[in-house]
């Protein structure tokens, strides 16, 4: 940890709702406009890079290497190698930690990391049953062989297609999905319908106000499709996400009893990040500027029923192996895949109980300051790209302490399956 890696820049693209239809851009699409523009602000052709490191959750079955499919497509050559690394919602978290890990190794000086996701293109699935008719029938050599297949298809039973997204964001050791594992930690915290949906309108409250003040100019790339239409901005905001709104809408996970609603949860979205990291001798070789130090990282598993806890359990040996405070954050990124998740993971720091039996610690580790965290709103109102967002808030925070002048941050995530994972940077840097 002794050896600084340096954040020189990043950018993301502006997030985009998915609409029940595939959106205006493949991942790789979303990846390479970003990177480009990224890397045109570089003092270093795309060719000196490293490597390039591409967190994805749900690369399309024809771009299953990714990171190395967008290298190529943003000029790299052939010569730099691009991978790309999975971890649920972590992915592109995942990106910069092995970069971190090769650059403080010696084995790089120059990484492009970051993370995308097109979810709005998961595949519709054919059910079990239905491919193995396709198997007998295929397998089938005479007429009537393949009549006597034919006539075994039974088209409402059989052509109901599988969403792929949704088997994606269910758990397959506790059977559970994202949402449901949202409702039991509402019910663990004694988390009610009206605080989550506070906390939601309060994102798109806080997302409106940075767009109007600026916020996301810098980080965000504006993007034009094949016909030269332009999406300039994330466009799952909205102004009348009040909580009056919010409250009329009907649970989605657990109808009967929940409370989690999509006005509550995080958008299905599409979108990319990426991020410059850099060695001292690169940065000195480039004369680059630095926007800040990436100083440590934690990753933690924990019940995948209690997935949404993630934050606490990778954030917290995070702080304590540097001697910091929840207070002693200037800023911090949650990420917010449901509002019920987040509030646990505050409600659980404020618990002497969950922090003894659960994190081994005296007692409670206190409160963040609402006004230190997601102070330009989060997942919310912005979206969830899976792959994505672990970039986003690291790129984010980093950008919240250069504009706020605070020292350092944590950006953390919960991730699906039972694990979290946590940076920790400090603005500034050579």
């Amino acid at each position: 940890m002794t050896v600084p890696v340096y954040v020189v820049d990043g950018t993301r693209t502006p997030f985009l709702k998915a609409r029940n239809r595939p959106g205006p851009f493949a991942a790789s699409d979303l990846a390479v406009q970003a990177g480009r523009a990224l890397l045109t602000r570089m003092a270093f052709a795309p060719e000196e890079l490293d490597e390039v490191i591409l967190g994805c959750a749900s690369p399309s079955p024809d771009e299953v290497n990714i990171g190395r499919v967008v290298a190529l497509r943003v000029g790299c050559g052939l010569k730099v190698p691009g991978w790309t690394v999975m971890r649920n919602c972590a992915s592109g978290m995942q990106a910069l930690d092995s970069a971190l890990t090769n650059i403080r190794a010696g084995r790089s000086n120059l990484v492009l990391a970051g993370g995308v996701d097109a979810l709005s293109r998961a595949p519709l699935l054919y059910s079990e049953r239905m491919v193995l008719w396709f198997a007998a029938f295929s397998a089938a050599r005479t007429f009537g062989q393949k009549a006597g297949a034919f006539l075994k298809l039974n088209p409402s039973a059989m052509l109901t297609p599988v969403i792929g997204i949704m088997k994606g964001l269910t758990d397959p050791i506790v059977g559970l999905m994202m949402g449901q594992t949202a409702e039991n930690l509402a019910f663990r915290f004694g988390i009610i319908r009206r605080d989550m949906d506070a906390f939601a309108a309060e994102s798109h409250r806080r997302v409106l106000a940075a767009q109007k003040a600026g916020h996301f100019d810098r980080e965000i790339v504006p993007l034009y499709d094949r016909g030269g239409k332009l999406y300039a901005a994330d466009d799952g905001v909205r102004e009348d996400s009040t909580p009056e709104n919010l409250a009329k809408l009907k649970p989605f996970f657990d109808r009967k009893y929940g409370n989690v609603t999509a006005g509550n949860s995080s958008q299905i979205t599409d979108g990319a990040a990426w991020l410059v990291l850099a060695s001292e001798a690169a940065v000195a070789r480039h004369k680059l500027s630095v926007l800040g130090t990436i100083v440590d990282s934690e990753w933690a598993g924990l019940d995948p029923a209690q997935m949404g806890l993630g934050p606490v359990h990778a954030a917290t040996p995070l702080m304590r192996r540097h001697g910091l405070a929840l207070g002693d954050l200037d800023a911090w990124e949650i990420n917010e895949a449901f509002t019920a998740q987040v509030i646990a993971c505050l409600k659980a720091w404020e618990s002497d109980d969950y922090c003894r039996d659960e994190l081994g610690l005296p007692g409670a580790l206190g409160r963040i300051d609402p006004a230190r965290l997601n102070v330009d709103g989060g997942a919310i109102a912005l979206g969830h790209p899976v792959g994505a967002s672990g970039a986003r808030i690291v790129l984010h925070l980093l950008n919240v302490l250069a504009r706020t002048g605070g020292k350092r941050g944590i950006a953390t995530i919960c991730i699906g399956g039972g694990q979290g994972g946590a940076i920790l940077v400090e603005r500034g840097g050579a």
